[in-house]
């Protein structure tokens, strides 16, 4: 007589493991657990894809490879047939078993080490000879500025990203997605597009197209001898809104705030005096017209706004009598000023010195996605032999 067939208990919950049911009826599918896409798990399926990523890193025998989210290890393993070592960050615990379970009772578990934890909150990316990753959108930046600021960074990187990220790693002066990405990738390494993949390369599919780009860092005596956080600190204040002049970005007062707080701690440790005390009323409107009288922002040369010969044909029209109010008007919003924002002195210096390196370089009309690598570099020198520094 044939077994009873098993039910299973009322009330059962399914856990992460449980397979689930195809629709429609039919046998059970082959996933091992369900993937959450709150940790960007879009496994890539496709092994020619696989294979190219790890081809294109040019790994040797004797290198260290990292491997960040390395999911079930489609690309893990592929890496640990040519290198010496593969260090997989994963952030998921069932994920790291799943890839050290791939490799268990084999030659290749001997040359892989699983480290569970979140690579961004680390102190550091373990030392490597090559970085490789299908990336998870939301750390694809995080993830290249780590890299790059690392003692010694990797050879090679080999990483997959989302499509307009990869565009935007790419991206020249003057193109819409240039950006502050763009110039600190390609002032640290060489970037270059390798290939696009499809979305329906991954398991579960995600909503937007990829695309794989390499990375080299630029090694010993080719590194810019620049230090990371101040060069990546004034590309943050110019392209925090890169279609607005420079002299515009650099008149925001929490801008300027920052630049006399750092200016105040290089003046302490060059034991340079500093006067702290209140300008008067007239000081102060001097000093704040050059900073504070910024056209009107927008996102193409010379649109929008008024011209000087306009406003004049618009004053000989206007009637003495509205002539005289506006002047007055004038005159009390400008004795209002000073006394709505009082200066110290050491603020005022600040003001005056960012005037002069933004008139000095000639860069004070230039918009931040007009400018390359050697606009930045002069305003960095510039700002340096005034004092002000930003990291």
């Amino acid at each position: 007589m044939p077994k009873a067939a098993k039910q299973k208990r009322a009330g059962g919950g399914s856990g992460p493991y449980d397979r689930k049911a195809p629709k429609g009826g039919g046998s059970s599918n082959t996933n091992i657990f369900r993937f959450d896409k709150d940790f960007g798990q879009h496994i890539l399926k496709n092994p020619g894809i696989s294979d190219a990523i790890v081809d294109k890193a040019y790994l040797k025998p004797t290198d260290v490879v990292v491997e960040v989210g390395p999911g079930t290890g489609n690309i893990t393993v592929r890496a640990l047939e040519k290198a010496k070592k593969v260090i997989a960050i994963e952030l998921d615990p069932r994920m790291g078993a799943e890839v050290t379970k791939r490799v268990q009772g084999t030659p290749l578990a001997k040359k892989l080490e699983v480290i569970l934890g979140d690579v961004i909150k680390m102190p550091a990316i373990p030392p490597c000879d090559a970085l490789i990753s299908n990336t998870p959108y939301q750390i694809s930046s995080p993830l290249i500025f780590k890299m790059l600021s690392m003692p010694n960074p990797p050879r090679v990187a080999v990483l997959m990203f989302q499509r307009e990220f990869a565009k935007r790693l790419v991206a020249k002066p003057g193109d819409p997605l240039y950006s502050r990405l763009s110039v600190n990738v390609n002032f640290w390494a060489t970037c270059k597009h390798i290939m696009k993949v499809g979305k329906q390369n991954f398991k579960p599919p995600p909503k937007v197209e990829s695309d794989v780009v390499r990375i080299e860092p630029l090694l010993g005596s080719a590194r810019p001898n620049v230090a990371f956080e101040e060069f990546d600190g004034l590309l943050r204040i110019v392209f925090n809104r890169k279609n607005k002049t420079l002299r515009g970005g650099f008149s925001v007062k929490e801008v300027l705030a920052m630049c006399e707080r750092n200016y105040k701690v290089y003046c302490t440790l060059h034991n340079i005096p500093v006067d702290e005390s209140m300008a008067d009323d007239a000081t102060a409107a001097a000093g704040v017209d050059d900073m504070m009288d910024v056209e009107m922002d927008v996102d193409d040369d010379g649109a929008g706004g008024m011209d000087e010969d306009d406003n004049d044909d618009e004053e000989e029209d206007m009637p003495t009598f509205f002539k005289d109010l506006k002047d007055a008007d004038a005159a009390k919003e400008v004795a209002k000023t000073p006394s709505r924002n009082p200066k110290s002195k050491v603020a005022m210096v600040v003001r005056a010195k960012v005037a002069k390196v933004l008139a000095g370089t000639g860069l004070g009309e230039k918009r931040a996605r007009q400018c390359d690598q050697n606009d930045f570099l002069r305003l960095l020198l510039a700002f340096h032999e005034e004092g002000i520094h930003f990291s």
